[in-house]
């Protein structure tokens, strides 16, 4: 039985910090308000993977451009990509394998508000 092909695509944290750095990719964080209040990835919007589940926020999701989705650990921001792309959102969709926590470990920068 082979596994189905995912419809993004799985980056580590030093290839999502090259896609940022680049300028050009929208950078979703499906975390909850509390764990983004602990730090985020500066550029990043908000949309909580439960607001993407439920489709309440879904439409604030770009259409068009590459994006970067990232949560806590990566599994939040896989399910993330994998609903944006079933409602039509092309990308290219990408997930950052684990999230904040990997980004962190890497000392790359993290915001505060």
């Amino acid at each position: 039985m082979s596994n189905p092909v995912e419809p993004f695509q799985r980056v580590d944290v030093t290839a999502a910090k090259e896609l940022i750095d680049g300028g050009t990719i929208h950078l979703i964080d499906v975390r909850e308000q509390n764990e983004w209040d602990e730090g985020y990835i500066d550029g990043a919007v908000l949309i909580s993977v439960n607001d993407i589940v439920s489709m309440s926020r879904v439409d604030e999701i770009p259409k068009e451009g590459p994006i970067l989705f990232y949560c806590a650990g990566g599994v939040r921001s896989a399910l993330a990509a994998e609903l944006a792309a079933s409602v039509g959102i092309e990308g290219p969709l990408y997930n950052m394998e684990g999230g904040i926590e990997e980004w962190r470990k890497a000392d790359f920068p993290v915001s505060l508000d």
